[in-house]
């Protein structure tokens, strides 16, 4: 896979991850235990689209 390809794939997960976060704190109830790891991993995401973004520049 090429980073252009790479990147794309890491922009896709991260807005993913962003409508799923938005959606649970949509509900009534909002489930900090879902919530939570979704988050991490949405700023994993941000980290390594960030880091790639160095890297090419």
């Amino acid at each position: 896979m090429d980073r252009g390809s790479y990147l794309k794939v890491l922009q896709a997960k991260h807005n993913e991850l962003d409508k799923k976060i938005l959606q649970q704190q949509k509900e009534g109830f909002i489930d900090h235990l879902n919530i939570i790891p979704l988050k991490k991993e949405k700023l994993k995401l941000k980290e390594e689209i960030n880091r790639y973004y160095r890297i090419k520049a």
